[in-house]
């Protein structure tokens, strides 16, 4: 779908195989009665396809194919989304991206390796006022302690696959940073740490809080400049918000490829539903909107991606315009397909849930909306 050159063109190809082979829609009914949906065996796979080391500097053991590693792993999130397929993509190009950009030597060499070799998973416990998403989900304090290690206590809300990542992404005020947020990568099975699980709207996708007691890192655990998270995060965001706008492009392409199917094979009244103008201009409308999210996903990745100035009004532009449109799109291939789409044995609820829980799980097309509305204000003030 986002594939340029021939090289993107061929990794969509085995991007696309492998899902199709392991993870098809509907696989997502198979795991819905499971504790975890993730499979370390077959990650390592994946990321031997690549899908670890897009957002990672070469000389971290990274490398892109384009030159863009936003643009190529916006490939791989959207074959997610046309599948409704698990696995801990988002969290792990989170982690992995921090460390091969701002972690240390010792850092890169251990967990960022495991990461990139798909022995290990990661989550971040997203947080910044000052990113896309605009709200704070957890309050993390840090504080020194005697034997030169740094001490985290608080709680981190909503993180997206914390129960299968071996290391989380956590950012703290207090101790070297002051007041300001510092980054620390915290092992999930040091002393403290507990995971309470919460419901998931995605049955292949899975969601907790995260609670820290008195956690004690040494001081090798903080990733990047101490008071430098609350910048880190605005891109870190930004790249993010990039991927789930690629998840849900594959998603809603997806529902009106099998719509498009339906109503051309489905007849009523001896004609097939495509031949009637009402359904001709529901499915044009659709089809519309299917491409515009698709181009604004693109365009959002390129602009993060490349560093561009104009990037984040990109990336809340994208989701006000796919969080408001997405889910009325799907709903509306649902109907198009009569009592036999609001079954729960019919595929298109599975992108449904993915499209719902992408777009709203960090906020609103309306709060979006407002967010791109200040920038615009702000950067034509800052002209002027």
């Amino acid at each position: 779908m986002f594939a340029q050159s021939a090289d993107q063109q061929l990794f969509e190809q085995v991007t696309a195989g492998f899902l199709d082979k392991h993870y098809p829609l509907g696989h997502g009914r198979e795991l819905a009665g499971q504790e975890s949906a993730f499979e370390p065996g077959r990650w390592r796979e994946a990321a031997a396809l690549g899908w670890t080391t897009l957002l990672v500097p070469e000389e971290a053991g990274g490398g892109s194919i384009s030159g863009n590693g936003l643009a190529d792993l916006l490939i791989v999130a959207s074959a997610f989304g046309q599948r409704a397929a698990p696995g801990p993509l988002s969290g792990t190009n989170i982690v992995a991206a921090t460390l091969g950009r701002w972690g240390s030597p010792q850092q890169r060499q251990g967990p960022l390796a495991e990461l990139l070799a798909g022995d290990a998973a990661g989550a971040w416990a997203h947080a910044t006022a000052d990113g896309p998403f605009g709200h704070d989900r957890h309050l993390l304090a840090a504080a020194p302690s005697g034997d030169g290690k740094v001490v985290l206590t608080g709680t981190a809300g909503i993180v997206e696959g914390a129960a299968d990542a071996k290391y989380l992404l956590v950012a703290a005020s207090g101790a070297e940073g002051g007041a300001a947020r510092t980054h620390y990568l915290v092992p999930m099975d040091a002393a403290g740490v507990r995971v309470e699980p919460r419901q998931s709207l995605d049955l292949a996708r899975r969601l907790a809080d995260v609670w820290l007691r008195d956690v004690a890192l040494p001081a090798s655990a903080r990733v990047g400049e101490p008071g430098a998270a609350s910048a880190d995060d605005g891109w870190l965001s930004d790249v993010l918000a990039a991927l789930l706008l690629g998840e849900i492009a594959g998603a809603v392409n997806q529902a009106f490829a099998i719509t498009q199917r339906w109503v051309a094979d489905r007849y009523s009244f001896g004609r097939p539903l495509s031949s009637y103008q009402e359904v001709k201009h529901r499915m044009a409308d659709m089809r519309t909107d299917a491409e515009a999210i698709e181009a604004v996903a693109a365009r959002a990745a390129r602009a993060v991606g490349t560093g561009a100035a104009d990037a984040r009004s990109w990336v809340y532009a994208g989701l006000a315009f796919a969080g408001q449109r997405a889910p009325e799109l799907v709903q509306d291939c649902i109907q198009l397909h009569g009592g036999i789409g609001v079954t729960y044995e019919h595929d298109l609820h599975l992108l449904l849930r993915r499209v719902a829980m992408d777009t709203r799980l960090y906020g609103t097309p309306g709060g979006f909306a407002q967010r791109l509305g200040a920038l615009v204000v702000a950067t034509d003030g800052g002209a002027s």
